[in-house]
Parts: structure tokens; sequence; C-alpha cells
């Protein structure tokens, strides 16, 4: 019988923890079932978010989502809120002062193969608190490039945060190999949804439009910030269908998510967005959100 091959650096676990249903270990020993339904269909929701003085940012929002998600996967949160919120704070607090990223799961749980939801035992609960990996800050001085590619989701879940991500994944590997740095996903008409793991913003004539959740994407918890700030700022902000040549079109393209905060675009596919360079409003908000995490 072969011997197993040793694990190669590329498929080295980051360092950090796990919480599995309040037991936590280091991340490189936990586990869970092979018959899990979050492993074999991505029957799941999660949410992502990050720390800020081992502070989980927005963390309220983060979990009135993932209990919303659950609710509309049919699932439940098999754990108090208080308890949830002790662990993460735990998983926190592991990390020894350091930032972290941090993920948080429910899965339907494990059963035997087949689509049928009965079978399915209780619904697991894990946090992820892991070292966190930051964009390059020259990311924020330069832009990235936006390539857009058509969503390929067949799971509809509007506003759930559901792990089946695999539309996202190939439609990123789609756009890396033409060279450009993030995904687009554009809707059956065309329609601009939003980015691979992000929302998209665009600016024209000083006001700012994203857009809008009736589309089918998802709200992001950095994205109702953003909206937020627009609106401390006296900045103009409203929801609408948007289709690519808008964003060819526009003064600024940016995108926002948890980890990355806002993030300048200066090209999406060929076109190069305003003068190629960040705009105002964009290093106006990323400044703002990094205060607000203060």
């Amino acid at each position: 019988m072969p011997r197993p091959r040793p694990c190669s650096t590329s498929c080295r676990v980051v360092r950090g923890f796990v919480d599995i249903d309040g037991e936590l270990a280091p991340a490189g020993e936990a586990k869970v079932s092979v018959f899990d339904r979050g492993f074999l269909y991505g029957d799941s929701a999660f949410e992502a978010m990050r720390t800020y003085g081992q502070r989980a940012f927005r963390q309220d929002d983060h979990l009135d989502r993932l209990f919303a998600s659950c609710e509309q996967l049919r699932f439940g949160v098999p754990t108090g809120r208080a308890e949830l919120e002790r662990r993460i704070a735990r998983a926190i607090e592991a990390m020894g002062g350091q930032e972290c990223y941090l993920r948080l799961a429910v899965t339907r749980g494990s059963g035997p193969l087949g689509l049928d939801l009965a079978p399915a035992e209780q619904p697991r609960v894990l946090i992820y608190a892991l070292e966190l990996k930051l964009p390059d800050p020259r990311t924020y001085e330069r832009g990235i490039v936006l390539g857009t590619a058509h969503d390929g989701r067949s799971v509809r879940a509007p506003g759930a945060k559901h792990s089946n991500y695999l539309a996202s994944v190939l439609a990123f590997a789609d756009v890396r190999a033409r060279g450009g740095d993030d995904a687009l996903l554009l809707g059956a008409s065309g329609e601009v949804l939003e980015g691979a793991t992000s929302n998209v913003f665009l600016v024209r004539g000083g006001r700012v439009v994203t857009p809008a959740v009736g589309a089918g994407l998802l709200s992001g918890i950095t994205r109702k910030v953003v909206l937020e700030l627009c609106e401390e700022l006296g900045i103009h902000a409203r929801e609408a269908l948007v289709f690519p040549p808008e964003l060819y079109g526009a003064d600024e393209v940016f995108i926002t998510s948890s980890i990355r905060e806002v993030v300048p675009v200066v090209r999406v596919d060929d076109r190069g967005v305003g003068d190629g360079r960040p705009g105002p409003i964009a290093q106006r908000l990323l400044a703002a959100y990094r205060a607000a995490t203060a």
C-alpha cells in the first residue's frame, strides 16, 4: 500500500484556531466528517469578518445576517447568540493579541448521502480565527483591475450568504487568466451584480451608485457601512440597475469587502476608469472607514 505523500507548502494550514461546536483546537488539528453536508453539497451558511484592536468589526451585523441566512436555508443555529459571542471572543483571545480573520460557518450537519434534508443530524457551528493576511498597501495607491464574467450560480437564495461559491471560484480563475485582479459577476441580462467576494460601486459627477440588492446580489456589511458613511459625509449615494458601460464611463469605481475595506479600481476589462488612478471619493471613503474601525 503506498505511503501518503507529505503535505506540500501550498497546502499547509494557516496559523490560527478553529472552534467546532464549542471545542477549540489549533487549525491544523481541526476536523469534520467527510459526510458533513457543508463539505458534500455546500449546504451551509457563513460570515467573514476581521478584527481591529482584537475586536470583530460590525459583529452584530454579521451575526444578524448569519441567523437570517440559516433560517432561509431551513436550518437553525444550534446555539444561543450569547454563547456564540463567547466562543468568538475565546477564539480571538487564543490568537494572543494578533489581529485575525474570522469566519463563522454553520452547516446542516452530517448525514447519509442524498439530497433529502430529513436525515441530516444537528447543525454544526465552526468559528475560524486565523492569521490575518491583508492586501499589499500599494494596492490602495495603484488600484486594481476587474474583469467581467457571467454569473453561473444555480443556487438562488437572495440575501443568504451560503457556501456554494463555485461560480465565483471559476469566474475569479477566468479573470486571473486574462490578467485581471478580481472578477465582477454579471446577471442573465448583462447587469452588474457584485464582485467574486465583494460589492462594487461607481462614481459619476461626485455621486455614488451601487447595484441594487433586488438584482440578486448579496448586500455586504462593508457595503452597508460605506452607504452609511456616504450619508455622514454628504455624498449622494443610491442603488440602481448598472451595466458594464456605466463602469467604463465612470469617474471612479471601487469595491468593498470586510477584509479589503475599500479598494479603488483603475480598469474594468480593457477599459480604463477615469484618469487611471484611484479617485478622491474612494480615498475619502477608505479614510472614513478606517476611522470608523478605530
